[in-house]
């Protein structure tokens, strides 16, 4: 049988057309333009690349801790799309190169400080990703979503609790 002919039934269905390992849209956003292909620490990669466009566009545009959870809200339809058919194109459970969930759990740590600067910038950062490591319920629970809800989700919740951290710490004038 040419190589041409071979049997169709063997292949996996994919969202994707593309074949593993093909940089398109949805590469591009789940990697967070290839953040998460950092050796080391892709997550931290992702968070600290999410931590830098929110410091980006609060300097140059003045864009409010608010204004990151409307922008971690628009970023989730396409995460978990581009989470979705990651997944599913290489063929594990939450790869550990998609971290387009920890810039949207970033932001959404972000939206709970009282104000912006440097001490904020730091305790955002560190409150998100121990958080995230720690994963407090229910994040634990949010993992067993299906595709890319289940990765996205978890981070959301982290980011729930690192903005109500941030929150309270902002409150008490300890920042």
């Amino acid at each position: 049988m040419s190589p041409e002919k071979a049997p169709t039934s063997n292949r996996r269905m994919s969202l994707s057309p593309l074949p593993k390992g093909r940089i398109d849209a949805a590469w591009l956003i789940a990697t967070w333009f290839g953040c998460g292909l950092s050796p080391v620490a892709p997550g931290t990669a992702g968070s600290l690349a999410g931590l830098a466009i929110a410091i980006a566009l609060n300097l140059a545009y003045g864009f409010t801790p608010l204004t990151f959870l409307v922008l971690a809200a628009i970023l989730a339809v396409p995460g978990v799309w581009a989470a979705t058919v990651i997944e599913r194109r290489e063929g594990i459970e939450d790869p550990g190169k998609v971290v387009v969930d920890e810039v949207i759990g970033q932001w959404v740590t972000i939206a709970g400080a009282p104000v912006l600067n440097w001490k904020t910038w730091l305790l955002a950062f560190v409150l998100f990703r121990a958080l995230d490591v720690w994963k407090p319920p229910p994040a634990r629970q949010f993992e067993r979503l299906p595709g890319g809800w289940g990765i996205v989700a978890d981070d959301v919740m982290s980011g729930i609790y690192g903005a109500l951290a941030i929150f309270v710490i902002g409150r008490l004038h300890l920042i």
